[in-house]
């Protein structure tokens, strides 16, 4: 048997109506239940799941669409009970439902007291009131999920940062970070290059009960092994030549959250000490005699396969468990290209010149970019559109205006006829195309530019390609 089985659901889901129909997972060691509960749910267009134990049931519950769980009390060996736990300590707020040949009022109250929504009784003679259980957990999650936005709205979070698309993953995305929003556990973003790792951390961040505190962001790639432990921890005045005192990126996001970008290039001896601080909850700064507190949520990102980096002994074993509590898996535009246009006039707006307006983008531009795999990502795409922008000549981007170079380095389309005559508009190009090519690395772009990286990063800022923000080290290259 598959560990879980999805059986069609009658008709397609509405998620915005509170009546629609639900996804449901069905935990029963007895193959006639579970088929008589399908059966009785999907007359009610619901997507059923189905496992035959809590082992079989594992990816499923980890599925940010899961409505309702119905679970046997008795599963073989194991309790149905224990299983109750876990997914209520579960950040996706998914409401259960046990079921049990055995009735009594004890093992129904014990049920309730550990959140159980309801309690059916087996076997199921009133098809009627198993249908109305479902739909009543599946209305009491959803009313939960909104009265969740209005608190987000109520806490004055309207500027919370935008995860644009409609695709699955962008919107399981979302209700995973949803789901955080009274979870303070640390979390680690794995994700290709531009996919938008940085965007996500803040999106958890003003999500969550520390969004009043600071959003304190630094690539552990940029920073030079020789000061990290500095740049991290702070350091006193005099502890080494010219030092004044800083506080250091820890004890800037007290109260907040630290985003660790890039946490594979972490040096193999900072992994300790950084372990010791998540553990610990305090720092000590260089040069210092004592250790200080800090409160704070770190959310890790990285490209690379750290889990792999563990195996071959490049990354510690419990740094790694200490950072992957919570997992978020992002997309690449490659495999949700349907929320290319969302994106598209969202760069759109973001870049719209009052003097030269650009309505949109005619639909062989458009198709152009569908065909596209976008090795860089949403990052590629957005100084696609950029570009395009300096090179369009009328209200629509056209397949001209772009730029795209196919994976066997083919261009996709005529670059534009038009050559930039001042030499800033030349290296300002020069600059996006290197930065485009090398997916957003900003040392593989400096190779290819045969610049050093300090040379790139201060003419990146001259062409206000590099975002500076409060907080932010000057040695962060674009995210």
């Amino acid at each position: 048997m598959e560990p879980v089985c999805a059986t069609p659901a009658a008709r397609p889901r509405d998620r915005s109506a509170s009546d629609a129909p639900g996804v449901i997972l069905l935990v029963d060691d007895e193959p006639l239940i579970l088929r008589a509960l399908r059966r009785i749910l999907e007359r009610d267009g619901h997507r059923v799941l189905e496992a035959e134990s809590a082992a079989d049931a594992e990816t499923a519950l980890g599925d940010p669409d899961l409505d309702v769980v119905l679970i046997d009390v008795m599963l073989g060996r194991t309790s149905g009970l224990q299983m109750l736990d876990r997914v209520k300590a579960s950040p996706l707020e998914t409401e259960v439902v046990m079921m049990t040949g055995y009735a009594s009022i004890d093992s129904a109250v014990e049920c309730m007291r550990r959140g159980a929504f309801d309690y059916l009784t087996k076997p199921f003679e009133d098809f009627h009131r198993v249908r109305t259980t479902v739909r009543k957990a599946i209305e009491r999650r959803r009313l939960i999920q909104r009265n969740r936005e209005l608190e987000q709205e109520l806490s004055g979070r309207r500027d919370a940062p935008v995860l644009v698309g409609g695709s699955q993953g962008i919107r399981s995305l979302r209700r995973m970070i949803e789901g955080l929003r009274h979870n303070g556990s640390h979390v680690l973003i794995q994700g290709e290059s531009g996919t938008g790792k940085e965007l996500v951390a803040q999106s958890i961040h003003a999500a969550s009960r520390r969004a009043p505190g600071p959003f304190v962001p630094v690539d552990c790639g940029a920073l030079p092994e020789s000061i990290i432990e500095s740049e991290l921890f702070g350091h006193e005045r005099g502890a080494f030549t010219g030092a004044v005192g800083a506080p250091g990126l820890f004890r800037m996001a007290d109260h907040g959250t630290l985003f660790l970008d890039e946490i594979g290039e972490l040096p193999p001896s900072m992994q300790a000490k950084l372990l010791r601080a998540l553990q610990e909850k305090e720092v000590r700064p260089v040069g210092g005699s004592g250790s200080i507190a800090v409160d704070i949520r770190v959310v890790s990102a990285t490209h690379r396969d750290l889990w792999a980096m563990v195996e071959e002994r490049h990354f510690r074993a419990d740094l790694y468990y200490r950072l992957n509590v919570v997992r978020i898996t992002i997309p690449p535009l490659r495999e949700r290209k349907q929320d290319i246009p969302q994106l598209v006039q969202h760069f759109l707006s973001r870049h719209r010149d009052p003097e030269r307006p650009i309505e949109g983008v005619d639909d062989e531009a458009l198709a152009a970019l569908a065909r596209y795999e976008w090795p860089g990502n949403v990052r590629e795409l957005f100084n696609t559109i950029e570009s395009a922008l300096a090179f369009a000549r009328g209200p629509n981007l056209r397949p001209a205006d772009l730029s795209l170079v196919r994976r066997h380095g083919e261009a996709a389309s005529a670059p534009p006829a038009t050559v930039p005559l001042s030499f800033d508009a030349y290296e300002r190009c020069a600059l996006q195309r290197a930065l485009r090519e090398s997916s957003g690395d900003a040392r593989e772009a400096a190779r290819r530019l045969g610049i050093g990286r300090s040379t790139l990063y201060r003419k990146l800022g001259k062409h206000g390609l590099l975002p500076r923000r409060a907080g932010v080290s000057p040695l962060r290259p674009i995210r």
